[in-house]
């Protein structure tokens, strides 16, 4: 039987991931530029941003598709999307434009999840549940929203719907800890 080789990782799935490594301290120095008063650069800031969550909706889906998932991409990709949205909410907390609860709240969340589904891995890998990944769009959504340069009644948009993400982020935490709880349970009969 003749074993298929690993794909290499100079492909084009695991490029659009370290593009988004790459531009992650460029969104967050046009954001924080100038205290974020500027308005060009929150435009900017915002477009590097989208780019770089535009990255994240293409390059598992490429990898997929074409046979490219590296043990890199793996790697590499919740770490750039993990980096991304972790610079946008401590961004906006430090130019005082989001509360920082919104932020810890967030953050607390996705390690949480990080470190449960490695807690996790011998019994079995909790993948990305459709709640999580809506809770992704919402919240790349209103970072968006934030991170322009808005006011009036778009501005309540955007507090809106990030009002929306953080709901959702608390949500689908507590289903990753059931689930990962159920999965402990379920596989711990086997394993004695």
């Amino acid at each position: 039987m003749t074993r298929t080789p690993a794909p290499s990782n100079w492909n084009l799935a695991n490029a659009l991931t370290a593009l988004r490594l790459v531009l992650v301290p460029v969104f967050g120095w046009l954001l924080l530029a100038d205290d974020g008063t500027s308005d060009m650069r929150r435009v900017l800031a915002c477009a590097v941003f989208l780019l770089a969550a535009v990255t994240d909706r293409f390059d598992g889906d490429i990898a997929r598709r074409r046979g490219l998932v590296t043990d890199f991409g793996k790697l590499a990709d919740p770490i750039a999307d993990k980096a991304l949205t972790g610079t946008a909410f401590v961004g906006l907390s430090i130019l005082g434009e989001l509360p920082w609860w919104v932020t810890v709240v967030v953050l607390i969340r996705e390690g949480g999840i990080t470190l449960l589904r490695f807690w996790v891995l011998r019994h079995g890998v909790i993948a990305a549940s459709h709640g999580g990944k809506l809770k992704t769009v919402l919240q790349t959504v209103a970072l968006a929203l934030f991170v322009a340069p808005l006011s009036g009644p778009l501005f309540w948009v955007a507090v809106a719907v990030m009002c929306v993400a953080v709901v959702a982020t608390v949500v689908t935490g507590v289903d990753y800890v059931v689930r990962a709880l159920t999965m402990r349970r379920a596989s711990e009969p086997a394993h004695s």
